[in-house]
Order: structure tokens, then sequence, then C-alpha cells
């Protein structure tokens, strides 16, 4: 069992006329159990040299998921992001084994936290061929099956992530062969085949549950272009208003062919980082360059165009910046939601260490510290210290 390190009387609520995020009855959200929230690192895709990454069991997650909830709820988070992983639970066509999952998701009920399951994050099982019709059918049947699981296990209304970051998979595997199925020159195509296939998953699982709430989760970016290059201004501007296609897939306003409908579309999820904007065919802006769009701006744009529920579902810094970029991101949505954007919480990610995709070096992140065996836990006391500070302060539109 793993011994988490950690000081209980640290993470008490705040006390006096503070109003925690997603503590108060004011303060929280229709949606979240709390504003603040955690995820846990679960990409598991076959990368450049073919290695088969996951995350999850990396970490020891699996293993200590239950002391990991434990340490975030004592800390007031109650909503996490977590993964599954399809390639283990799918190991021959339509056979389902839930053993890598049931501990999981058992050890959120007893916690009670609430959880966002990503069905997909970048990895899928071997034998299936992505540009194929199996991919999707098989995907949807996962999904269901899985639906089917969660229904067994809980009566709460079920969260889910149909493939993470559907942009980033089509660059990286579609246009850059970074990770499966390496391809080049195909990025538009893989964007299209991800949509579908988050098209049937939502069908499948709303057979099943039709309560089930689901979040896109997609980079959001800014592009700039040179003042004096005008094809690379409208090169930039054409690159950043990509960034809503797979929602609008997902919602039939683009490649209707598809199956996507204004009702597949229903949470609207932004991972956003430091890194999350650059100038056309350079480098990446400057946090606090003239040129770096203030995040409030990107959630009203996007509020706009949408008009529904949205969580920043990704955002952290390394090392010793966590603290810093949480403070500017929750003062940001604040911002927005003044503005009347509908943030409905922010998702500290990763909220644990982890190892690199690419030379699985130790990524010390966000609020658990992981010692290098993965067994020992301890809280980062300056990103503790944030997050009891943004704890503190009223997420009420106006405030």
């Amino acid at each position: 069992m793993i011994q988490p390190t950690w000081d209980n009387t640290s993470a008490a609520p705040v006390s006096g006329s503070a109003r925690p995020l997603g503590a108060a009855a004011e303060a929280r959200t229709s949606l979240l159990q709390s504003f603040l929230m955690g995820g846990f690192e679960g990409s598991s895709h076959r990368r450049f040299d073919g290695h088969q990454l996951d995350l999850v069991a990396m970490t020891r997650h699996d293993v200590h998921a239950a002391a990991d909830y434990e340490i975030l709820t004592a800390c007031g988070i109650g909503t996490v992001r977590d993964a599954l992983r399809w390639h283990v639970i799918e190991q021959s066509p339509y056979q389902y084994c839930w053993a890598s999952f049931l501990p999981m998701l058992q050890a959120a009920s007893r916690q009670g936290v609430q959880v966002i399951w990503d069905l997909c994050h970048y990895g899928l099982p071997h034998d299936i061929d992505i540009w194929s019709t199996d991919f999707i059918d098989r995907f949807a049947a996962f999904a269901a099956a899985t639906a089917r699981v969660v229904a067994a296990e809980t009566d709460a209304v079920p969260f889910y992530c149909p493939l993470n970051e559907m942009s980033y998979w089509a660059w990286a595997g579609g246009e850059f062969a970074r990770m499966y199925p390496f391809a080049t020159g195909r990025g538009p195509e893989l964007k299209r085949q991800l949509a579908r296939a988050a098209i049937a998953a939502i069908e499948a699982v709303r057979s099943v549950d039709s309560r089930a709430r689901f979040v896109q989760a997609e980079p959001l970016i800014n592009v700039v272009g040179v003042a004096d290059k005008p094809g690379d201004i409208e090169a930039a501007e054409a690159h950043r208003r990509s960034q809503y296609e797979v929602f609008d897939m997902i919602a039939g306003r683009l490649a209707p062919e598809l199956g996507g409908s204004e009702d597949h579309l229903d949470i609207i999820g932004l991972n956003f980082y430091f890194n999350n904007q650059w100038y056309w065919d350079g480098p990446t802006i400057p946090f606090g360059d003239a040129a770096y769009r203030p995040l409030r701006w990107m959630l009203t744009e996007v509020a706009a165009r949408y008009g529904r529920p949205m969580l920043i579902a990704e955002t952290g810094a390394e090392g010793s910046n966590g603290a810093g970029w949480l403070h500017y991101v929750c003062g940001e949505v604040r911002a927005a939601r003044r503005a009347g954007a509908p943030v409905e919480g922010i998702c500290i990610y990763p909220i644990m260490d982890y190892p690199g995709w690419d030379n699985f070096r130790h990524c010390r992140c966000g609020l658990i510290r992981a010692e290098d065996d993965w067994r020992t836990r301890v809280l980062d006391p300056d990103l503790r210290a944030q997050i009891l500070e943004e704890q503190g302060m009223s997420i009420r539109p106006g405030a």
C-alpha cells in the first residue's frame, strides 16, 4: 500500500468568509464537484519508434489510484480527469478485461470523486487500422461497454472525453509521424476519422446511459503573423481558426457527412499551456510579450462561437512555474466569467509528476510530486499554497 506523505492539517478547508472553489454552495458549478480539478497523465500512444507508452502504469497511478484520489480530496479537489487504457482492456476484438479499470473506478466511487474518463488518450489496440471502418465500430463498441461498466458501479452522472486532442493527434500522427499512425500529409484526413469515431462513441454511450456528458478536449491556441509579411498573416490566421475544426465537425457545422450535430457538442474542453501561442513558422510568443493574447479574450471568443459550458481541460507548468501559472490562469478565467464566458472549471494537468514521452525523464509538475520509484507522493508546497489562495476567491460572475 502506498504511504503518501502529506500534511492533512494544511489541506483543511479555508475558514472564515472565503468561499472555496467548488466547496461552498454559491461557488459550486452546475457541472462539477470542484472548480479546480486535477488530471492524471494518461497518454498511451505508440511513439515514433514504435514503443507503446502507458503513463498510467508507469506512474503507478493504476495501483495507487485510491491514495492519489485521497490526496486530492483532502486538498479540496473533488473532480479529476483520468484515463482508460483501451489497448490494455481490449486485447482481442470485442473481448474486454476490466481488471485495469475497475479498481480505479471503484476507488473514485469510494472517495466520492467525480471523474471525467478519457476513453482514448491517443492509444488503441494494435490490431486496429485507424484508417478503417473497423476503428469506428470497435471504438463505439468499447465506449458502450465502458458505459455499461460505469453504470453498474455508480449512480452518478458519467462524464467522458471520447478522444483527447484530436487536433494534436492529427498533427502529430497524421502530418509529422511523431506518433501512431505515423503518417505524413494526412492530417486533415486523420482529423475527420477521429471526429467520426468520437461521434460514434457519443451515440454508443448515450444508447446505454442517456445522462452521460461529454467533454471535447482540444488545444486552445493563438498564432500570429509578421506584420511585413501579409502572406504569413493570412496563414497564421487560417491556422489559428483551424483550432475550431473539431468542435465544428462534432456539431455538424463542418463536414456534416461525418454525422455530427449540435446535440453531439456538449462541453467545450480547452487545453492551454504557456507555449500555446507562437509566431507563424517561428518561435513561441513569450509570456508578457505585446503579441501574447490574454487568455480571457481567447475564452470569450470561444464562448461567443459555441455558447456551451467550457472547461480549461488542461493547464499547468513544469518545475517552479506551476504556482505562478495557476495564478495567471485563474485570474484570466475570473475575468472571462465576469464577461459572461461559462467556464465551469480549471484542470491542473498533469496533477502529478510523469515520465517524459520521448526520453522518460522525470517531469516534475503539478501538486503531487512523486519520488523516482513512483511509490511515495508528497505535496508541492508552493502549488498547494496557490491552490488554497485560489480556492478562497469567489468564482461567481461579477465578483
